[in-house]
């Protein structure tokens, strides 16, 4: 598979070549040709044209456009969770899952075009303004340029493209080197579906290229997911543009000591370690309350051995597959050996071999160590007991970020008191923190970034408000 830039509804093939890479096989599964500062400035300019387009665009002729690109989605779904498989390394059941939500992520966005409603406000506060109404819209911000992470290649892109189409702003998807060929798919439908020319661009390119790109005043808003320390130097970068930034996680979820402990050892147990682990919300640190927590380690750890198979990404049984590259693997395990040096034990897992690492429990950590401090973004989770309820709360805040959070409860007030001391974008009650619907508002506090994804969420974030003062008195 050879794929050019998507510009203006062109394909456009450029003198640099990417060779995409399997994380599992090593073997060459596609090429991409690389966007220069021609292809950008290309893209920039098709976009600021669409952008007038867009924005005499009705309502319903933002959903249309919505509902076509979500129909011709839905119909190359399991090629797209191939695609996705071969680039990623995502395992298959995982991989079908995301294109389900990538599917629905549109749908729901062609919906949302259509309630961007606004507000009327009485301004006859005072007697010398009697008659007056304010009247609020939403307007469309202009072009978006959206950054996307490797780790879900089709619905972190579809959370950018469906909010800024649906607000009626065109965006340009810088997607991720490791995994490009799921956004240029995307593309390819958005083609053929015969859809507005600028309205979504995808422009594979050097960092170093769209850095030049997060700083042009010209693109009114960035989108970015990935890591803490790329996104804060981006936005440093970005200026006077809007910037939506979601970051990474280091989640915590806490057993309480009335727990149901079976259901929470199966669900924990997914969610830390479904995709290898490489997901923000992904649970970091597993914190346990004293009384139960023998019973629950003989639990959690059974149905991490039994059930969490790690393995070829292709087969459908498969939960871990591998670490996006020998980068990313080589980084996770020095997290652990450096934590295994200082005191922590192993209760399950280890070092595994080339990109495949198995599900990795560590004991004994300490609060000093990385795999406490920092997001070890990989199939390793940090298990400790916790004297109480407010230490568990404690605990969980005791991290430079803030995503999500999980909590196993049957207390309410326990529950509540979560709700309102953990410094999270959301707690999630009686599941793990990686549960979301992309429905939700979707975004973290602390260095895990600001604004919120979550369709009606990130339109409000890619529109402003404008207010026009009614005199009915004339």
């Amino acid at each position: 598979m050879l794929k050019g830039c998507f510009i203006n509804n062109a394909w456009v093939e450029t003198g640099e070549k990417l060779p995409v890479l399997s994380p599992w096989s090593g073997e060459t599964v596609g090429e991409v040709f690389l966007a220069g500062e021609a292809e950008w400035e290309a893209a920039v300019a098709a976009a600021q044209t669409a952008a007038a387009t867009f924005k005499a665009f009705s309502s319903l002729e933002r959903k249309e456009l919505l509902t076509k690109l979500a129909a011709g989605v839905k119909a190359r779904q399991e090629e797209l969770a191939q695609t996705i498989v071969a680039e990623g390394g995502k395992p298959l059941t995982y991989a079908r899952g995301e294109m389900g939500r990538g599917v629905l992520t549109l749908n729901l966005a062609a919906e949302e075009a259509a309630r961007i409603g606004g507000e009327v406000l009485p301004l006859d506060l005072t007697a010398p303004t009697r008659g007056r109404w304010g009247i609020i819209r939403r307007f469309p911000l202009g072009p978006v340029l959206g950054i996307s992470p490797f780790n879900f290649p089709f619905n972190l892109v579809a959370h950018k493209v469906g909010p800024a189409l649906a607000a009626g702003n065109p965006i340009i998807i810088k997607p991720s080197s490791a995994t490009p060929l799921t956004a240029l798919l995307l593309a390819e439908i958005y083609e053929q579906a015969g859809l507005t020319p600028g309205g979504l661009q995808v422009l594979p390119s050097p960092s170093r290229v769209a850095e030049k790109y997060v700083a042009d005043d010209r693109l009114k808003a960035l989108s970015f997911t990935g890591s803490a320390a790329v996104g804060w130097h981006l936005k440093s970068l970005a200026g006077r543009k809007k910037v939506v930034l979601e970051l990474g996680g280091n989640a915590a979820c806490i057993v309480d000591a009335d727990a149901d402990l079976e259901r929470a050892a199966a669900r924990i147990a997914t969610g830390s370690f479904y995709h290898a682990g490489q997901v923000c919300i992904a649970i970091k640190r597993l914190l346990v309350h004293r009384d139960i927590y023998q019973p629950f380690r003989e639990i959690f750890l059974k149905n991490v051995q039994e059930k969490i198979l790690a393995g070829d990404p292709r087969l459908e049984e498969v939960v871990v597959g591998p670490c996006i590259d020998a980068g990313a693997a080589a980084k996770i395990r020095q997290s652990i050996e450096e934590a295994l040096a200082a005191g922590a034990r192993l209760a399950t897992g280890g070092l595994g071999e080339r990109n495949l690492m198995p599900p990795t429990v560590l004991e004994n950590v300490t609060r000093e160590m990385r795999v406490w401090r920092e997001e070890v973004f990989g199939p390793v989770v940090v298990m400790a007991s916790c004297e109480n309820f407010a230490q568990a709360l404690e605990m969980a805040n005791d991290t430079a970020y803030g995503l999500q959070a999980g909590v196993f409860t049957k207390n309410l007030a326990h529950a509540w008191q979560a709700f309102e001391t953990l410094e999270v974008g959301s707690v999630i009650l009686n599941d793990s923190p990686a549960f979301r619907v992309d429905n939700m508002p979707y975004g973290g506090v602390k260095a895990s970034g600001f604004g919120r994804e979550g369709l009606r969420y990130a339109i409000e974030e890619l529109t402003e408000m404008r207010l026009l003062a009614l005199n009915a008195s004339g």
